[in-house]
């Protein structure tokens, strides 16, 4: 399959249209033209990466964060992101990047679908037309009714994550909650306004955490990995039920760094 015709695929599933003003994603690198035979999939696209895609021989690397964010001015070997690109384009990689398109169309509703819950809308609404509103976040009521320590071990086992964060009173009662996968704090605002007990998100910091509580709202932070390694799994699927000819590889869960 040609790398534009699977670009094309992938477009139906997140629309490019859907990413955030700021953000970058599509075929950041490569040729469209190629003929695609085999992809690996991962989060980042770090050296570790690279290097396993040149090894299993991949055709196309589609990764959730983009490698190029800011603008370059020049590709050479001595920067680390250059050293990068030049990487995949020595090796006839194309490589294409699904950022905030795929957390509107895509990593929220996995994320919502994997806490189980009910009566969800859109946290934030960045498109809206007369047949859907889509956005980054959900919201919605859990499974059950929850104390904040008994919700804070079901996100954990839930993501298969070592260690959360928790602001709050472990025995607070939770019946609503709101997830936004990978750095959330910039929607505590919206999850108060929405009426909800806890924000489970990332990176959020020492004063974000205290002033959310301070106004009623717990937070779980599972971390920006923690939550956005669903990335990986759901393009597997993807791949799986709509184009099963293509070889795909898969980064092993990994995360970017350890805890003492």
């Amino acid at each position: 399959m040609r790398c534009s015709t699977m670009i094309e695929r992938l477009e139906v599933l997140s629309p490019t249209t859907m990413a955030q003003d700021w953000d970058n994603v599509g075929l950041l690198a490569g040729r469209s033209d190629k003929e695609i035979r085999s992809v690996y999939l991962a989060v980042d696209a770090t050296d570790e990466v690279i290097r396993n895609a040149v090894k299993m021989g991949a055709d196309l690397l589609i990764t959730h964060h983009p490698l190029i964010f800011k603008p370059m001015k020049k590709i050479n070997n001595e920067d680390f992101i250059g050293r990068r690109v030049l990487k995949l384009l020595q090796q006839d990689i194309s490589y294409y990047a699904m950022h905030t398109n795929f957390d509107v169309m895509g990593m929220s509703d996995a994320a919502a679908d994997e806490l189980g819950l009910r009566d969800r809308k859109v946290l934030e609404i960045t498109y809206e037309d007369d047949i859907s509103k889509e956005g980054e976040g959900r919201y919605g009521k859990l499974p059950r009714i929850m104390s904040l320590v008994e919700c804070a071990a079901y996100v954990k086992k839930t993501f298969h994550i070592e260690s959360v964060k928790v602001f709050g009173d472990p025995e607070m009662t939770l019946e609503r909650v709101a997830i936004v996968p990978g750095s959330g704090k910039d929607y505590i605002g919206l999850a108060i306004e929405a009426g909800v007990e806890c924000l489970i998100t990332g990176d959020v910091d020492h004063h974000s955490g205290i002033d959310a509580l301070a106004q009623g709202l717990a937070i779980i932070d599972a971390g920006h990995y923690g939550l956005e390694k669903l990335f990986i799994p759901y393009m597997k699927e993807f791949f799986r039920r709509e184009l099963p000819d293509i070889k795909v590889v898969t980064a092993e869960f990994q995360n970017p760094f350890w805890i003492l």
